[in-house]
């Protein structure tokens, strides 16, 4: 048997809590858009607030048989902004829910 620890009921209600919020705020996220670009607007990432590639969008402008590599380099580099962005935008909207709670590797 546990021992009676005094506020524990309190603690449960608020770990609860904060697990609602973190369900809320994950469909909240996987609801969201955001879209970056690279080269100057020619190649254009959509991603989910959670990460997911949901689009790129390329302009016709930059599509050169010529010059492969550069197409690829700009999908390459739009593609890792837009995960670095919807990493960073995660991290915020966890952090305000979490209260800047160390992160506890399995718990969110």
């Amino acid at each position: 048997m546990l021992p009676n620890i005094p506020g524990l009921g309190n603690i449960q209600k608020q770990m609860q809590k904060m697990q609602d919020d973190m369900m809320r705020l994950q469909d909240e996220l996987d609801a969201e858009r955001l879209e970056t670009s690279s080269g100057g607007g020619m190649v254009k990432v959509t991603t989910s607030g959670m990460g997911e590639v949901l689009e790129i969008k390329i302009a016709p402008e930059v599509v050169d048989p010529n010059d492969i590599e550069m197409l690829q380099d700009l999908v390459v580099t739009g593609v890792r902004d837009a995960l670095k962005k919807a990493q960073e935008h995660h991290s915020e909207k966890m952090a305000a829910i979490t209260g800047g709670m160390p992160k506890i590797p399995g718990l969110f």
